[in-house]
């Protein structure tokens, strides 16, 4: 996989399992060849008091963020998904960034028969994994999936746009 391939990864990113697992699983991605853009590390000098806080800047840094990458990663974990992951997602959806779910929490919890979240989630989503209870434990099995399935996504862009530019 190319590592010109830009992913803002959008997830929680508030308890120390989430920063660790978040940390882990970008460094698989990496590791695969992907550009991996995780907010929390522009949060980590203020919030170990190397800088001073400031919401406006990270907030200007993860919009501009999202609108450079090619792809967004959406972590849609627990019974209702992260509000600021949510956000995000909406974020890029408006603003035309393909999004992939991905969902370690094998209880359902949403309203479409297709995916386990909510109806404006799954839509928004191009595409979707579920981790299945089996596989819960295995991040490198986790990580090869999301690069598979970003890189069909951005794929299926590129005929999608060929395709549309090329019909009079």
């Amino acid at each position: 996989m190319s590592a010109s391939i830009r992913v803002y990864f959008a997830g929680p990113l508030f308890t120390q399992p989430e920063w660790q697992w978040n940390s882990r699983l970008a460094g698989e991605l990496r590791r695969l060849g992907l550009d991996i853009v995780l907010p929390q590390n522009e949060a980590e000098p203020m919030l170990k008091g190397l800088k001073s806080f400031d919401p406006e800047a990270l907030f200007s840094s993860n919009t501009m963020e999202i609108e450079m990458a090619d792809i967004v990663l959406a972590i849609l974990d627990q019974a209702d998904p992260d509000s600021g992951t949510c956000w995000e997602c909406g974020y890029a959806f408006k603003a035309g960034r393909p999004i992939v779910g991905l969902r370690t929490d094998f209880r359902p919890a949403g309203d479409d028969a297709t995916r386990p979240v909510n109806l404006m989630l799954a839509r928004s989503c191009r595409d979707f994994i579920s981790v299945p209870p089996n596989r819960i434990d295995d991040l490198a099995f986790v990580a090869e999936e999301v690069a598979r399935v970003i890189g069909t996504v951005l794929e299926m862009e590129t005929i999608s746009t060929a395709l549309t530019s090329s019909s009079p």
